[in-house]
């Protein structure tokens, strides 16, 4: 499997900025090696700022399948990360809302401090919402809601894929109630996508089963297979 890293220069300079236990109990460390910036649980490379090239294409390419003519587009991204994700989305003129969904109240707080520049501060833009929480529970409550919230665009990258998650309870974004879920918060026409390190056979399967249009798209990264994105619409009755 890939990792979202691609390989450091023997005579970068690594600096532990922060290490914090995390919401899961585990170890959470930011680092600078260079000029860029690492996020580390429990001793396992989560991602850094190095590229980001797979996550601002899972944005893009969501967006691009939207109706023409949509604009004023809301967006729901889980997870914050490094910020790539939500400042693609920030950055798009059909866009006019952003909300992330983190579960790491201390990856908020570093785009306070240092780790912000690498995405300008997304959640200081005013378009843009940060919420604090579980994206499970988020998700269950919001689509449980009398009126719920519609986005055009949803983004899940809240973990390695639907193979390799980071919190165990994160299995069932990618079961088929799951799914469900998710679809009842996507707007007419919406796009729902998924960021994954592989190919996961099984998930694409169970996406073709609850959506008339499914797209897989390979990006290509400096080492290992490639990243998919996968891109689902038009949820089936």
């Amino acid at each position: 499997m890939n990792q979202r890293t691609r390989g450091l220069a023997p005579e970068e300079e690594t600096v532990t900025l922060a290490r914090v236990t995390g919401e899961t109990g585990g170890d959470l460390v930011l680092r600078r090696v260079g000029a860029h910036y690492e996020i580390y649980s429990n001793g396992v490379f989560l991602m850094d700022t190095r590229d980001g090239t797979s996550e601002r294409e899972m944005v893009r390419a969501s967006l691009a399948a939207l109706p023409k003519g949509r604009s004023h587009a809301r967006v729901l991204i889980g997870g914050l990360g490094v910020g790539f994700s939500a400042r693609e989305a920030l950055d798009h003129p059909r866009v006019s809302r952003v909300d992330v969904v983190e579960l790491e109240p201390q990856v908020i707080a570093w785009h306070d401090d240092e780790l912000g520049e690498a995405a300008d501060h997304v959640h200081r833009d005013p378009r843009c919402r940060v919420y604090n929480a579980d994206i499970v529970a988020w998700l269950a409550e919001a689509a449980s809601a009398a009126e719920p919230v519609l986005y055009d665009v949803i983004c899940l990258d809240t973990d390695n894929g639907p193979d390799w998650t980071v919190v165990e309870n994160n299995d069932r974004l990618y079961e088929a109630a799951g799914i469900e879920r998710l679809s009842r918060l996507m707007a007419p026409e919406g796009v729902l996508a998924f960021w994954s390190a592989n190919a996961v056979d099984a998930f694409e399967g169970l996406l073709r089963d609850r959506f008339t249009s499914v797209e897989v798209v390979e990006v290509v990264v400096a080492r290992g297979v490639p990243d998919v994105v996968y891109l689902a619409s038009d949820p089936r009755n």
